[in-house]
């Protein structure tokens, strides 16, 4: 392959492959801002490395790239995510404290707020009682050793271990996070006796209190350690026989990336992989388009995800649930729904429309997709009504509209009575006023006005319901991004690397040791800078960050607040803790100032500033308003069709103004226009959508 490329030796290029359950999205650009090449490829999910090596080559042909001028592969995954979420981890045991056998199975005596109080059924766990072990040891929450630990115990395990044919162990002790001697000295032992088997202890994965989340998260990881290993490993040997020998960086859920190795012992920080780019790629468009208040919807086959960013910055969680699991990791704070283009329609026994969240997936999909597909789903609603073109990514993949029409008649309208194009009308309806529930959960329902953010919609079917939940939630405007269904590869580009250290150290109110705080970052830091040296992240790329866990004494939960820079004293602990009455007064309404406050976990957030890459400008146009290149007959609302323009998003300048009722077709996606509304389009090619006389 390389010999038969001509290409400019100072040229460099980095690529990013994010990989979803329908297509995998590709992105190659070079280093001089001068190539921006994009691409959609069918996904492999029965085996996703061959999909990833495809879109290599894809990317490398797109911009006639030698395999030595490429700098780095950037990649997001739904390994370890689908094996959570389907349950196909690895055969995992846990190692816990004797007393403790049962902590998985006890969780938490609360019921999720959403359910009902008699019908609530607790969650299968990841594993069952009969893969808990125990072990005599107890160590004190202040990190002395009440009783030592019996490492005779460990050989019984392992040969237990061996005969039930366990791939992975985790090992989770109580207060581990204030002493993690028996918890190494248990996988020293385990190691030396069973070399094969994948070993995840507690105070490196998540070494904080709350032993139940503890747990979860450790077991998690081990579960999809072997799989991530695997994989990753996979992955390198597939690019060294592509002779593409650099750097690999893999996605995170925290919005930073890291390299395989790292990925393969921390396997449960891939969880949310895909969306966490997407979201990135939204917060560094939108700074650079000038709005750094967003928020963002990226709307695929299956799912929505929603996230907000503020002044700029993703909101982390430290309170994600995964398969109604705990997941006590910083992550992207994003919530999802079932709403896709692929979601199915049908009646309720009431005579009502439901849409999702069952989806009908790549296969067989929508019913337009002519893959055996036989129920409606958005896609085909869509179609009907015009808003989507009967062909996808550029005529590669030809849709249906007899089929879609079909199934919404036989499924949909003849129940109800009605017409195809009402009840296609219903079906968006419907999956709009769900996307715009969850849009008002994470700004009304969290005291925002959403007339101070835009909406960014992307993904595959973002941008075609973008205006009307703009209209619905009554935001300051929408940016639909100029490749909105890749900005997940988009986003990678613009990815750094991220760590993040944390560890529980109590401090109480009125006894704030600053000696004992400072020797505790400086720990921390160091683990930091460890890190980062083994990344060769020079000096200067580098960013480290401090923040402080805080409660109100007698609380159950914790805000995550910054730390100031510089000594920690009387005045910077003051700070941090003047920051907490003010978080706490915006997300609860009140502050007690006079209250007495506890540090409960210290935290470093380690960064090594990579290069961003973005698509390049675009020139400006010398017109009033473009050319469309077409029009199409499209459904707005019970007035019945209507013939509006459609543009091509490729044929588009700065400057250039489109009024709606629009279309604008890409390869990636398509973007809906309403009456009333206009969409500027900037430098950037950004489609910046407000209603008329804002």
């Amino acid at each position: 392959m390389n010999g038969a490329i001509n290409f400019d030796p100072d040229m460099r290029f980095s690529i990013a492959i994010d990989i979803g359950g329908t297509f995998t999205d590709v992105v190659i650009a070079d280093s001089n801002g001068k190539i921006f090449k994009i691409a959609k490829t069918a996904s492999t999910p029965e085996n996703p490395s061959e999909g990833f090596v495809h879109a290599v080559k894809m990317a490398m042909k797109l911009a006639n790239a030698n395999a030595k001028s490429i700098d780095v592969v950037l990649h997001g995954s739904t390994v370890a995510t689908n094996a959570i979420l389907e349950g196909k981890g690895a055969r995992t045991a846990l190692i816990t404290t004797k007393g403790f056998r049962h902590v998985l199975q006890i969780g938490r005596a609360e019921i999720p707020r959403e359910s009902n109080l008699y019908g609530w059924v607790k969650p299968r766990r990841p594993i069952y009682t009969r893969d808990i072990f125990e072990v005599p040891e107890r160590i004190r929450y202040d990190g002395i050793v009440d009783i030592k630990l019996d490492l005779l115990v460990v050989d019984q395990i392992a040969k237990s271990l061996t005969e039930g044919k366990y791939e992975a162990v985790a090992i989770v002790l109580l207060h581990s996070y204030s002493n993690p001697e028996h918890e190494i000295q248990i996988a020293e032992k385990l190691s030396k006796l069973l070399p094969n088997i994948e070993i995840s202890i507690s105070s490196e994965v998540l070494p904080v209190f709350r032993e139940y989340e503890r747990a979860m998260v450790t077991v998690i990881n081990a579960s999809v350690q072997p799989l991530v290993g695997r994989y990753v490993r996979q992955l390198s040997k597939e690019l060294s026989g592509l002779d593409v020998n650099c750097p690999l960086f893999i996605m995170k859920s925290n919005g930073g990336v890291f390299p395989p190795k790292e990925a393969a012992r921390s396997g449960v920080y891939m969880a949310l992989s895909g969306p966490a780019a997407g979201m990135n790629g939204a917060a560094y468009l939108g700074k650079m388009a000038g709005f750094e208040n967003l928020i963002t919807i990226d709307m695929g086959g299956t799912s929505a995800d929603i996230a907000l960013i503020r002044d700029g910055n993703l909101q982390m969680s430290t309170a994600a649930r995964i398969n109604e699991q705990p997941l006590a990791i910083p992550i992207i704070d994003i919530h999802t729904i079932g709403a896709g283009g692929g979601s199915i329609a049908s009646i309720a026994p009431n005579g009502a429309i439901l849409v999702g969240p069952t989806s009908a997936g790549a296969n067989p999909g929508p019913a337009a997709y002519g893959l055996g597909g036989k129920l409606p789903t958005v896609t085909d609603a869509n179609l009907v009504l015009g808003r989507i073109p009967a062909n996808l990514l550029d005529g590669q993949v030809t849709l249906d509209v007899e089929a879609a029409h079909s199934a919404i008649y036989d499924h949909i309208a003849k129940p109800l009575g009605t017409t195809v194009v009402e009840a296609a009308l219903g079906v968006i309806s419907i999956v709009n006023e769900t996307m715009h529930n969850a849009l008002k959960l994470m700004s009304v329902e969290r005291g925002l006005d959403p007339s101070d953010f835009l909406l960014s919609a992307f993904g595959g079917a973002g941008p075609v319901h973008g205006a009307e939940l703009m209209r619905l939630l009554s935001a300051g405007g929408l940016l639909v991004p100029r490749y909105p269904g890749i900005l997940c590869a988009n986003g990678l580009l613009a990815t750094d690397l991220r760590y993040d250290f944390v560890v529980t150290r109590f401090q109480r109110a009125g006894t704030f040791n600053y000696l004992e705080m400072s020797k505790v970052f400086k720990e921390l830091l160091i683990k930091a800078d460890s890190r980062l040296d083994l990344d060769n992240v020079p000096v200067d790329r580098r960013a480290l960050s401090r923040f402080v866990d805080i409660r109100y004494a007698g609380q159950g939960t914790e805000l995550i607040v910054g730390f100031p820079d510089g000594e920690v004293n009387a005045s910077t602990t003051a700070s941090a803790v003047e920051a907490f009455h003010d978080l706490h007064q915006e997300l609860y309404t009140f502050a007690d100032r006079g209250a007495a406050v506890e540090i409960v976990n210290f935290r470093i957030q380690a960064i090594g500033l990579r290069d961003h890459l973005s698509p390049p400008v675009i020139g400006v146009t010398n017109k009033k308003s473009p050319e469309p290149t077409s029009t199409r007959s499209v459904v707005i609302d019970n007035s019945g069709p209507r013939l509006i323009n459609v543009y091509r998003r490729d044929d588009l300048l700065a400057q250039d103004i489109i009024l709606g009722p629009a279309i604008v077709d890409q390869l990636d996606s398509t973007t809906f226009i309403l009456d009333g509304q206009k969409a500027d389009v900037d430098k950037y090619g950004n489609l910046i959508i407000k209603e008329v006389g804002l």
